[in-house]
């Protein structure tokens, strides 16, 4: 069984030798992507989840709470009752602001005193951080200027410390470039093994496989090796260009980043000789391969607009493709150092789908390339 799945590397191997196209491809242009995105690309954020931590429980301790989702520009999802559950909130990604209001808050309010009280931003979309950090000082301003007018005070009752956890300098790149993995590896890689089928299909070979003892998974299998071999090397060249070029931080496990990446570039092959099985010319293979797997990636993975500023319908679309998952990956290992214990949800779809699409590809390549 091993040596069938060997031969059927083997041969793809020379192919590839034979196509110089192929390998500059894979080697140049996701890098010329990478500079290009890295470089230009910048973007904005309208919304963002809070999470509250009030160690004072008083009435105006929750006004200054219920000030945020009143002005329109959050949406209050946790009360936070300890310390240590504000960086889980921040994160799982399931707060972008943590309000923090100290425990003598109404106390120094009571005697006139200026009350300070913190936020807590997550800065792994910087443009989300700066609006988020606007917002978060804007409503403040509000707060004090309703309660002097009221008290008659001339004093500033409350004052806004803001810091931001994960990229403090605010760095665009800090996040465009981790985001761009997964881009550029649903990019190039389907790109490639979709022509991989298509073109046994096209030179009337493919025939030769139905008579061999070779089974189709073990075909795929064969077929899927060299091309992710390829897309991994492609993921180790733009992972030193991008901490190299750029200087954007790499916090987390550098293991468990490669085992994502290889459980995602298996996924990305099998995508590619998915729809090579569907398709009977190189031409729509490719046009399917850029429609089902580029588009998607850069629309609704989360890299150009954050999934938590889409409407609740095109939130759960999102699930559909797997580019969400290893990007979540990638910026949860690089910028916030988070483990195993925090994404196993995402490795665990992320190889799910990988596992989907072999079967799928396995199961449609007999059914289809012979029809």
């Amino acid at each position: 069984m091993k040596s069938l799945i060997f031969a059927v590397v083997w041969k793809e191997v020379r192919e590839i030798r034979r196509d110089p196209v192929t390998i500059w491809v894979a080697a140049g242009l996701p890098l010329i992507m990478l500079y290009l995105f890295g470089a230009a690309l910048s973007l904005d954020v309208k919304e963002a989840a809070f999470a509250v931590y009030d160690r004072d429980g008083s009435a105006q301790s929750r006004a200054l709470a219920e000030a945020f989702p009143n002005s329109g520009y959050f949406r209050r999802m946790h009360d936070i009752r300890a310390a240590r559950e504000i960086r889980e909130r921040l994160d799982r990604g399931q707060a972008r602001l943590v309000l923090v209001i100290p425990e003598d808050f109404s106390a120094k309010l009571a005697t006139g005193e200026t009350a300070a009280v913190q936020t807590l931003v997550d800065g792994s979309f910087s443009a989300t951080a700066m609006v988020i950090s606007g917002y978060a000082a804007a409503i403040v301003q509000d707060y004090n200027l309703a309660r002097a007018t009221r008290a008659g005070a001339h004093h500033v009752p409350v004052t806004l410390e803001s810091r931001v956890w994960f990229n403090a300098p605010l760095k665009s790149v800090n996040y465009i470039v981790p985001g761009l993995f997964g881009v550029i590896l649903m990019a190039f890689p389907p790109l490639l093994t979709a022509l991989a089928v298509v073109r046994e299909k096209e030179a009337s070979s493919v025939e030769q496989i139905f008579v061999s003892p070779i089974r189709p998974w073990q075909f795929i299998a064969g077929k899927m090796v060299p091309y992710a071999a390829i897309a991994f090397i492609e993921m180790l060249m733009i992972l030193v260009a991008g901490l190299w070029e750029f200087g954007i931080p790499f916090r987390g496990s550098l293991a468990l980043f490669l085992l994502a990446t290889t459980i995602y570039v298996f996924c990305t092959v099998g995508l590619g000789l998915l729809i090579s099985t569907v398709t009977k010319s190189q031409l729509v293979a490719m046009l399917l391969a850029l429609i089902l797997t580029l588009m998607p990636s850069f629309l609704f993975s989360g890299f150009l607009f954050p999934i938590f500023t889409m409407p609740e319908m095109m939130q759960w679309y999102t699930y559909l493709f797997p580019a969400r998952y290893f990007i979540e990956i990638s910026r949860g290992i690089l910028m916030k150092d988070v483990g195993i214990e925090t994404l196993w949800p995402q490795f665990a779809l992320l190889l799910a789908y990988t596992a989907a699409v072999f079967a799928a590809a396995t199961r449609l390549f007999r059914k289809k390339v012979v029809s």
